[in-house]
């Protein structure tokens, strides 16, 4: 029961799919207490049943992050609620349909400053606002990909807006250690969530990361949510401003396994024997 003591707020969940969700029910596994938030009245209904499967119920607030009064007010909720909490997890992140499609030079003004308000922004906001009633030994948890640190094909605008949030948690890192606060993020490797299926040809991407990363295999929610847990934990006490890949090894690679067949076609291989 490591989490045991240990309460906070999920941001984010979607579904039982989505990768916050692993996150939450970890910590429930390991005893913590939370809440978790709902973006309308349609996840509402939605998430009503998780919230009672993770034990909260009664502890299910609105937050549209878009809007800074339903930030403030989630705060007060929590601490009538909940009094102090131990950690904050920020599974946000959105771009318009035209920022994860098409050249990225065209890219319109509108879109670049709505991917940056709602999946960067809203974690220093939520983060400032909640600040009050964190404890002095408590932990952010935020979530981004591969695809702020180098380029992914239909990532596009939300490569960007992962690259500036990963120097958010750096910079918040640096700024609330003093506070006993501490700030990190998951880069999880590609998992079939809610948010994934705006992303063009997911499914080739699905079978790239199998291929290529080192295990030969795609990450689960279970396994992203465990190492969530062990983030917001005690056990990573010392460990802050980090970004924690959980994607099978593949970032670690520079370059793939490919043998050629007479054609010169490209064939992904696997310990020297081509597939």
């Amino acid at each position: 029961m490591i989490m045991e003591g240990k309460k906070g707020v999920v941001l984010g969940i979607a579904n039982k799919k989505s990768i916050a969700y692993g996150i939450a029910n970890a910590c429930r596994e390991q005893g913590a207490e939370m809440a978790i938030t709902f973006l309308n009245e349609r996840f509402e209904q939605k998430l009503a049943p998780i919230a009672e499967e993770l034990g909260c119920g009664n502890r299910l607030y609105p937050c549209d992050v878009s809007k800074p009064e339903e930030i403030v007010a989630l705060r007060e909720s929590l601490e009538r609620d909940m009094g102090q909490i131990d950690f904050i997890v920020h599974s946000i992140a959105f771009a318009p349909k035209e920022g994860l499609s098409g050249r990225f030079v065209d890219i319109s003004k509108e879109a670049f400053n709505v991917a940056m308000d709602i999946s960067v922004y809203s974690l220093i906001e939520v983060v400032r606002e909640l600040k009050p009633i964190l404890s002095d030994s408590s932990s952010v948890l935020t979530l981004t990909y591969y695809g702020g640190e180098k380029f992914i094909p239909n990532y596009n605008l939300m490569g960007v807006a992962k690259a500036a949030l990963e120097m958010t948690v750096k910079y918040l890192a640096e700024d609330l250690g003093k506070d006993g606060i501490r700030v990190n993020a998951i880069s999880a490797g590609p998992i079939k969530t809610l948010a994934a299926a705006g992303i063009g040809d997911f499914s080739f991407m699905l079978k790239w990361n199998a291929a290529h990363a080192p295990l030969k295999e795609n990450v689960t929610i279970r396994q992203v949510g465990n190492s969530g847990m062990y983030l917001l934990s005690d056990l990573s006490s010392g460990v802050t401003g980090e970004i924690h890949y959980v994607d099978g090894g593949y970032n670690i690679m520079g370059m793939p396994a490919v043998k050629f067949d007479e054609n010169g076609k490209p064939h992904i291989a696997w310990n020297g024997e081509s597939k």
